[in-house]
């Protein structure tokens, strides 16, 4: 299905959005999830859904101050 990640158009498999972090390379990192503006806690990702067309923006942590 056709969604865009961080603003870019990707084509992926998954269906989930725990899968789609797997399929885009995200499976061990610590990061925050949003679907469509929507913040997605670490717990509830497996079994958020994904539709074509949704907003996913994965945003990782940054150190500094």
């Amino acid at each position: 299905m056709k969604i865009t990640v961080n603003g870019a158009p990707h084509e992926i498999a998954a269906e989930s959005l725990h899968d789609a972090l797997n399929e885009l390379g995200y499976a061990e990192a610590r990061v925050a999830t949003a679907v469509n503006e929507n913040f997605v806690p670490s717990s509830l990702r497996a079994d958020h859904r994904l539709e074509p067309g949704d907003r996913l923006e994965i945003l990782a942590p940054m150190q500094g101050g």
